[in-house]
């Protein structure tokens, strides 16, 4: 998994979902704790990127609405801050994007006769192997 996608990850689990699940407007995530916690240090602009992505915002429904920096001068000391488009709801708490999967094909197998019709059916047409001689 390349950086940009661990970051990306990372953020959605640890502070946009978290945020969504609490009802939140908005949410802040500074570049200096992803540095921290993903142990990127010397790939801050790895986590900017990743930060700013179309990608990041589009798939958490998000738009930046903010950057801001502490006075100090430290590059990771950059903070991004995000309001929620509203679009998409939080996954009930307790509830993994698996489970949310369960029985979403019961009836595309219930058609074909169920599940261990359907597996039967598959393994009657897997053409043998020729044996090595």
């Amino acid at each position: 998994m390349k950086d940009v996608d661990r970051i990306r990850e990372y953020a959605t689990r640890n502070y946009v979902l978290p945020a969504r699940q609490k009802k939140k407007k908005r949410l802040s995530i500074r570049a200096a704790d992803v540095v921290r916690d993903l142990k990127l240090t010397g790939k801050t602009r790895a986590v900017y990127s990743a930060l700013e992505s179309p990608e990041f915002l589009q798939s958490n429904d998000m738009k930046l609405v903010g950057m801001s920096s502490s006075k100090s001068g430290q590059v990771t000391a950059v903070v991004y801050t995000y309001e929620f488009a509203g679009s998409m709801q939080a996954p009930p708490p307790g509830e993994d994007s698996w489970s949310r999967l369960r029985g979403s094909l019961k009836d595309v197998f219930s058609e074909l006769g169920g599940g261990e019709a359907y597996v039967r059916a598959e393994r009657s047409n897997i053409q043998p192997m020729n044996e090595p001689k």
